[in-house]
């Protein structure tokens, strides 16, 4: 399935547009995770730890989306945004958003 942050994609025109679709995952960090994120904070350097984390919610809404494109018999699925946002009372998870446009071609 072609996924797309373009509204169009080249060589292929769209027949139909069947509807918005999207995935979403909330992923929480662990105490150990800020211990070591905390600690790179104050000696500088990325933490490989968070950035797993944020790679894994990634990966995960965009499986979630395209599994809703599949159900409505999608070929494709463009003007794919991404939104990450921090929740909860503290914080302390982090929710990645992915929605987009199913559509098949001709």
């Amino acid at each position: 399935m072609i996924v797309t942050t373009t509204n169009n994609i080249d060589g292929q025109q769209v027949a139909q547009y069947l509807r918005v679709v999207s995935g979403e995952v909330i992923v929480g960090a662990n105490f150990f995770k800020d211990i070591a994120a905390g600690f790179r904070n104050i000696v500088g350097g990325r933490s490989q730890a968070y950035e797993g984390e944020l790679r894994t919610a990634r990966e995960g809404a965009l499986a979630e989306m395209v599994e809703a494109a599949q159900e409505l018999g999608a070929q494709g699925v463009i003007g794919v945004k991404l939104d990450y946002q921090s929740i909860g009372v503290d914080g302390g998870m982090l929710m990645v958003a992915a929605t987009g446009t199913a559509v098949t071609f001709r």
